[in-house]
């Protein structure tokens, strides 16, 4: 539903880049749901009157052979650079005049200034001049930039600071002409470059990710503003040419039409979005593998794991003490492997093995280490790794927590089906919801981020379906395990149903001890059913095998455990 911005008729917005392209679109949808007053920014100088060979002349080819015909009228030896300069001057003014004339019509008030962004005091005397004008700036659009994308090691310093002042010096500039306690709006032209990394814009990609830190350090300090940096994806528009677009295409990467991002911008505006200080709007950069060549590499990764700083902990507490999911630990490992190579996903985790767990007591080490060693690579198709996750005790002693090995792919399987799907209801077990967790000595001890479980659906001596609904936690409480491709969270949930299997015909509960099989072929969905089967394959006194298949109502697999062992854990241990 398209939302509408208040209209604040008193508002000053200066836009910088505001004159042309897309951030000129985004400003006359702007003035048509807002009617303020705009002062457009630009490099382009604004021709009073257009000189007289190029009136009426608008097909390009007409234009630059008047063009040429006036340079040769005038003695001079026309080029292909003289040519297009002159063309870009007067092709330039012509859209700077069809912005200005688009916003009057919509109800605003405009006036374009020629100025530098990068040079402060031009900046600064000529935003005075305007604010003596049209009042005092109560609002900011800085969306100036500049590229120029070269592959790291050809990139010149010129190309750096083209690139990185029209940003962040361009910010620094604007920000310096108006009182930031008056400040109604603060809107910042990022982009998902800044968010996902791209090949060739290193230094754009530094730009924009400074843009999207101040937006959250400025809102910090002044929380009655709307500020919000948006991360833009790729527009149909003139810097996305056909050789640009069919490489997005390529790479599954949809592209924003301007009418639709235009709109996108005039809804962030909405108040309802006030405390939103980034968004990324487009689709993630996807970026293709590096070749593989064939040394098998190794790796250590150090985390430093703090209670504070991971809050879902404190929902996963077994006798009195934050216990770290095993499917975290896997998780952590995942990721790590994804981490060193882009383009390729997880599908496979073998032989995870539960060490010895992470408690977050007085036993907690000061650091926890991750050693990756590849195992086999073989170009476009697959990487394994073998993983382990250590720490040293105050003795010095190694001490291993998990282990497992790890496989990558190129290209993702086709998602298979789950055959022996049934969702039928025999109401054997009644219990809903919460009253599995926290309810007695069987009860699972889950807190409120893993108290998924909403019903059993049906129950037998060799099976338990189970139907769940993970609500997304927030990223602020994922802390050092978010959810990425592998969610630790639902499939940490998943094994919960082997506990209320075993409580039910054994009044027994167990705890993880090696998921030996595990594979990947789709997100688990969140903020919506899913569904469990847990097949038992054995039991003894000591311990049990089951499956774990995570799917949708109709089979489609999301996820699954095969051949997972648990211990069976004496009640009185888990208190």
């Amino acid at each position: 539903m398209t939302q509408t911005v208040r209209d604040y008729p008193s508002s000053v917005f200066v836009v910088s880049g505001g004159a042309k392209g897309i951030t000129a679109q985004c400003t006359i949808k702007l003035a048509q749901h807002q009617k303020s007053k705009f002062i457009l920014l630009g490099r382009s100088e604004l021709l009073e009157t257009e000189p007289e060979f190029a009136r009426d002349c608008f097909e390009d080819a007409a234009l630059k052979k008047r063009i040429m015909e006036h340079l040769i009228s005038q003695g001079e030896k026309p080029t292909p650079n003289s040519v297009q300069k002159v063309f870009n001057q007067i092709t330039s003014s012509r859209e700077i005049k069809i912005t200005l004339a688009a916003i009057t019509a919509a109800g605003g008030k405009a006036e374009y200034i020629s100025v530098d962004i990068t040079d402060k005091s031009a900046v600064q005397e000529k935003l005075n001049a305007a604010v003596q004008r049209l009042g005092e700036i109560t609002g900011i659009i800085h969306g100036a930039g500049n590229l120029a994308d070269k592959l790291i090691e050809k990139k010149t310093e010129q190309d750096f600071e083209k690139v990185y002042t029209a940003k962040v010096q361009g910010l620094e500039n604007l920000l310096n002409c108006v009182n930031l306690e008056q400040l109604q709006h603060l809107v910042l032209f990022s982009s998902v470059t800044g968010f996902y990394g791209n090949i060739g814009q290193t230094d754009y990609a530094i730009a924009n990710e400074i843009l999207n830190k101040s937006a959250q350090l400025i809102k910090q300090y002044h929380p009655q503003s709307h500020v919000v940096a948006i991360n833009w994806g790729g527009w149909d528009s003139g810097m996305v040419t056909p050789e640009l677009k069919k490489a997005f295409a390529e790479r599954g990467i949809e592209i924003i039409p301007v009418e639709v991002g235009a709109q996108m911008l005039v809804n962030e505006l909405h108040p309802a979005y006030h405390d939103t200080a980034q968004v990324v709007i487009g689709h993630p950069i996807t970026l293709p593998p590096a070749p593989l060549d064939s040394q098998l590499r190794s790796y250590r990764i150090r985390r430093r794991m703090i209670l504070a700083e991971n809050p879902f902990l404190h929902d996963h507490t077994i006798a009195g003490s934050p216990v770290l999911p095993a499917t975290c630990a896997m998780s952590w490992m995942i990721n790590a492997c994804e981490g060193l190579y882009p383009g390729y996903s997880y599908l496979r985790c073998q032989d995870f093995k539960v060490l010895k767990g992470i408690t977050f007591n007085e036993n907690l080490a000061d650091e926890y280490i991750i050693d990756i060693q590849e195992v086999t690579k073989i170009d476009g198709e697959t990487i394994e790794f073998q993983t382990k996750i250590f720490s040293i005790n105050p003795k010095g002693k190694t001490q291993y927590h998990f282990s497992s090995f790890i496989k990558l792919v190129r290209k993702k399987p086709p998602i298979p089906i789950y055959q022996s799907v049934d969702l039928t209801e025999d109401n054997i077990i009644t219990t809903t919801g919460k009253d599995f967790y926290q309810n007695g000595d069987s009860s699972l001890f889950h807190g409120p981020a893993f108290q998924k479980i909403t019903r059993v659906l049906n129950v037998s001596p060799t099976k338990l379906t189970a139907e769940c609904f993970w609500e997304e936690i927030s990223l602020q409480q994922q802390g050092q395990f978010p959810v990425n491709w592998h969610n630790p969270y639902t499939n940490d949930i998943s094994t919960q149903s082997l506990w209320l299997w075993l409580s039910h015909f054994h009044q027994e509960v167990c705890l993880p001890g090696q998921l030996t099989h595990s594979e990947q072929f789709a997100p688990t969905p969140c903020n919506e059913p899913f569904y469990v089967s847990c097949e038992i394959i054995s039991k003894t006194d000591t311990g049990v095998n089951a499956n774990f298949i995570l799917h949708s109502r109709t089979g489609e697999i999301y996820s699954q455990i095969l051949g997972a062992k648990a211990v069976i854990w004496p009640m009185k241990l888990l208190k």
